[in-house]
């Protein structure tokens, strides 16, 4: 389980679990999608609709067996399951809705952010094709946006309207949310603060279960586990 690495990186190893959770806040359980193919090349993504891998499948298929098991103590009954519009979070989502009973409910702002002309390159290739651009990317300004694509600033604004509409429809549940990995940066930094200037000091594996909890008015998000990985890792017919 990473919980934040690196020097900058909050220690949320102390954060107590279920027992702090208040009634009306919402327990998010934030997924990232599978793996596609350009993850495996590294290749920028952002709106591209991309397809899973086979491995992304089988990620999928781990993720949905692991978040429907029988409900305890540290888990609830999942009251809905949220996904972006791009199929390599649908297609993450949909076992975790079909074997959780509920439907799949798409919310486009929960997409990936949007890097324009550099979607479908690599970072080396987008750094020989546009290096003016590219290193101006590179210094972090906060309202930056590539020619065609999103600045931080934008993609953290529609990140935390949806966290907080998901948060007051369903106060006092669980939801289950699949989306991507500059949404769940957006997420992170939102609960301690982290300004976009400060690189990103912890990875978010495709596949990986992060629990966070949403209380509003802010939402005031408070982070219980990050990107968990285990349940990737345990063949299907062994019990946790």
């Amino acid at each position: 389980m990473l919980q934040g690495c690196g020097p900058d990186a909050p220690d949320i190893g102390s954060v107590p679990l279920r027992g702090e959770i208040a009634l009306n806040d919402t327990t998010l359980i934030l997924v990232r999608h599978g793996e596609t193919e350009w993850n495996i090349q590294s290749r920028m993504q952002g709106h591209r609709d991309i397809a899973l891998s086979p491995r992304g499948v089988a990620q999928a298929e781990a993720v949905a067996r692991h978040l429907t098991r029988v409900p305890t103590d540290e888990t609830s009954a999942i009251a809905a399951v949220f996904a972006s519009d791009l199929m390599r979070a649908r297609a993450t989502a949909a076992p975790i809705a079909a074997r959780a009973g509920v439907p799949l409910r798409i919310d486009p702002r929960l997409r990936e952010r949007g890097f324009g002309l550099f979607e479908g390159s690599t970072y080396a290739e987008a750094h020989a094709k546009w290096p003016e651009i590219y290193a101006t990317w590179q210094r972090r300004e906060p309202d930056y946006a590539v020619p065609g694509g999103e600045s931080y600033e934008q993609v953290r604004a529609r990140t935390l309207a949806v966290v907080e509409d998901i948060a007051r429809e369903f106060a006092g549940k669980t939801v289950v949310v699949v989306t991507h990995g500059g949404i769940l940066d957006a997420v992170y930094r939102a609960a301690f603060d982290i300004p976009w200037k400060t690189p990103r000091p912890y990875a978010i594996p495709n596949g990986s279960i992060g629990r966070v909890t949403a209380r509003l008015p802010g939402p005031a998000l408070r982070i219980h586990f990050w990107a968990d990985r285990d349940h990737l890792d345990t063949p299907p017919d062994l019990p946790r």
